[in-house]
């Protein structure tokens, strides 16, 4: 008996092989590379560790990098939780199972759309020559940089189009715990003399919090990490840390600032990973409530 249990948990541990190769060979790996690279001074032929890389990723424009990445996200991310919460409660209070489908299966499509795509879609459409921004100013004399004082190659464009796919997948996200709410919930509050917006500060509210903070995370850290679509609306010239990496990795400024891309790699790595966690944790919180 015994012998067939251990056996069962050998094949178990067996199964996780392919997934453990996977977070070793493209996770741990890298990451272990960039913390090598991090701390490596001089060239390969000579050179020594320390933290004169790391020194320089927080100083100067790589710092000033750091904080636009860092605002940049957390403003978009707040927005597009918001916009997301609202989004997905009216989808999921209507009585159209059919629209909640069409939602749902936008959402997922919406939520994997960026990079260049993205960034051409956004062009096409809002850009200085966009066919919207033509038709605008053509028939109605409307310039959307001039009057509606919307720059779509500036930061605050990046962020317009960041929305395109943070708020879908917000609604991915806090969709199942909108869902978990019970009727009966709602029902005991109202029986004890609760108004609609008590039964949302003190009974909804509470539950979801955690799970929206966890939410706002999770878009943080996609926002804080996503590169190509500033670097084609931008051409680059944005400061955040993902194109400053670019810079220094492919030598567009200096050349041999690898090491120093490696560590704003690793600066973005110290913000992310608490944030994941933090996710993971408020995960747990909610679901003992929704289960």
């Amino acid at each position: 008996m015994r012998t067939s249990v251990r056996s069962a948990r050998a094949l178990g541990w067996l199964g996780l092989v392919p997934f453990l190769g996977y977070v070793g060979v493209f996770f741990l790996l890298p990451t272990g590379v960039i913390v090598y690279s991090a701390f490596q001074v001089g060239d390969d032929a000579n050179s020594s560790f320390g933290t004169a890389n790391v020194t320089a990723a927080l100083k100067g424009a790589y710092l000033t990098g750091l904080k636009n990445s860092v605002v940049l996200s957390l403003v978009v991310a707040i927005i597009a939780a918001v916009l997301g919460v609202i989004l997905a409660y009216a989808v999921t209070s209507g009585r159209g199972q059919m629209l909640q489908r069409v939602v749902s299966t936008s959402a997922a499509v919406l939520a994997n759309f960026g990079g260049l795509p993205l960034a051409f879609l956004f062009v096409a459409a809002i850009g200085n020559a966009g066919v919207l921004t033509k038709l605008l100013q053509d028939h109605l004399g409307v310039s959307l940089r001039d009057d509606l004082h919307l720059d779509l190659y500036s930061q605050a464009g990046v962020q317009f189009v960041y929305l395109y796919f943070l708020v879908p997948l917000m609604v991915l996200v806090i969709t199942p715990a909108l869902e978990g709410l019970r009727p009966e919930w709602r029902e005991a509050a109202e029986s004890l003399g609760a108004r609609g917006w008590q039964y949302w500060r003190y009974v909804a509210g509470p539950v979801l919090l955690p799970h929206f903070l966890g939410s706002v995370a999770l878009l943080f850290c996609t926002s804080f990490s996503s590169f190509a679509t500033a670097d084609a609306l931008t051409n680059g010239t944005l400061s955040i840390t993902p194109l400053q990496i670019e810079s220094a990795v492919s030598g567009n400024v200096l050349v041999g600032q690898e090491n120093l891309g490696a560590a704003m790699a690793l600066n973005m790595i110290v913000v992310v990973v608490p944030l994941t966690l933090l996710y993971q944790y408020m995960q747990n919180r909610t679901s003992r409530w929704l289960q």
